[in-house]
């Protein structure tokens, strides 16, 4: 598909929006997807450059947080084998199953997620003791929430980074930088079906990859300088934007 430089151009610019808005509290597809869709990509290729382009983003934010010490992927073995297992096999099924048929479900859960944590000012700020062993949460959760980012995926940063922070009792900082790293891996997973299946667009994919890099780059390193409360704010306002594009998609 041939793409002239301005839209070029714009797609790199909604490509370092959305590594910026991602890595700091998820839903950059809300930017990227759309945006590949107004240059007039097909919907199935959209989809699967979409992944080419977020995994660039999700990889160096989740290399800046655990360059800034904020997680150790080591320690995460358990959650990193669960979730690609939990994508791989989404990533399978939705061949055969229509995902819009989640949509509705996946709103009512987003707004759950928006109204309890603009209720709770206090949710996140600090540590908090674990209600679950590490090993059964990651178990769990790298498999459902692993599948369900390689069947659907939008808000997938949001059930990570709210699981985090409930389950396993982690600030904001720490389950934003977590999540980077599992949304890592699923993406890469899911990238490897939609190569396989010869729908990934490279060029433009590549270069919006590079707007990734900056974008994802800048918004890691902002967390690892600001206060949680700034972090919670975000986090409020793309769960916001995604449960109106779900609406209104």
């Amino acid at each position: 598909m041939d793409v002239d430089l301005v839209t070029m151009g714009l797609l790199f610019f909604a490509g370092a929006m959305a590594g910026f808005v991602d890595s700091i509290a998820g839903g950059g597809g809300i930017i990227t997807l759309p945006a590949l869709l107004a240059a007039g990509v097909p919907p199935h290729q959209a989809l699967a450059t979409n992944k080419l382009q977020s995994s660039f983003g999700s990889f160096t934010a989740a290399s800046n947080y655990a360059r800034l010490g904020l997680m150790k992927p080591r320690e995460l073995f358990v959650g990193i084998l669960f979730t690609f297992i939990g994508a791989a096999s989404g990533a399978i099924v939705v061949q055969w199953f229509p995902a819009d048929r989640l949509e509705s479900l996946i709103v009512v859960m987003l707004i759950v997620i928006f109204v309890y944590t603009a209720l709770t000012p206090k949710l996140g700020l600090e540590p908090k003791p674990h209600r679950i062993p590490h090993g059964l949460f990651y178990t769990v959760f790298g498999l459902l929430i692993g599948f369900y980012d390689g069947f659907f995926g939008p808000g997938t940063g949001s059930f990570w980074t709210m699981s985090l922070v409930l389950l396993l009792g982690l600030d904001l900082k720490a389950a934003t930088a977590q999540t980077k790293l599992f949304n890592f891996i699923s993406n890469i997973v899911s990238l490897g079906v939609f190569i396989y299946a010869g729908l990934v667009l490279w060029s433009i994919g590549i270069v919006m990859g590079v707007g990734q890099i900056l974008g994802a780059f800048w918004g890691s390193t902002l967390v690892h300088k600001k206060e949680v409360k700034f972090i919670r704010v975000f986090f409020l306002i793309v769960v916001g934007a995604t449960i109106l594009k779900l609406l209104i998609s």
